[in-house]
């Protein structure tokens, strides 16, 4: 038979529930080491690629775009992990703008329809300036954007 002092060790041991109190404190240090160790990966400058759904504006009034215009853009942007954390949170949520009326488009060369194209290099300052963070726009995927423009029916 145990002695009452060992039955009550065990049962202290073991907290509550039957879960050993060593593994809760282990879980819970490694947990907060996790936590650290993110923290501090944060603030060193990283690259990754974040997709931005695409919004196009001012298309002049007699046009109208035809047929689906890229609908998303990968930019890859370089900057502080928290700025990047930032873009990554708020990117599903607010479109990036490209306004046709400030863009260099050309027509797509030997085309029979209105079809148009937009270098996306030459977006990248437009879009750093609506992005609004600390984060540098490395490349723009992908590298050309596609539409067509048709002339709208009045009656």
């Amino acid at each position: 038979m145990k002695r009452k002092d060992e039955t009550r060790t065990e049962l202290t041991k073991r907290g509550v529930g039957g879960i050993n109190k060593d593994v809760v404190i282990f879980a819970f240090f490694l947990f907060l080491s996790f936590v650290f160790w993110y923290l501090n990966s944060l603030g060193k400058d990283i690259e990754t690629g974040i997709k931005y759904p695409v919004k196009y504006t001012n298309i002049p009034k007699e046009r109208v775009i035809l047929d689906d215009p890229q609908l998303r853009l990968t930019l890859f942007l370089k900057g502080s992990g928290f700025s990047i954390l930032k873009l990554k949170l708020s990117g599903k949520k607010s479109p990036v703008e490209i306004d046709i009326s400030k863009v260099n488009y050309k027509r797509l060369p030997g085309s029979r329809n209105p079809d148009y194209f937009i270098v996306t290099s030459g977006l990248a300052k437009s879009l750093a300036v609506q992005l609004r963070s600390g984060c540098e726009i490395t490349s723009i995927k992908p590298d050309t954007l596609f539409f067509s423009l048709g002339h709208k029916d009045t009656k």
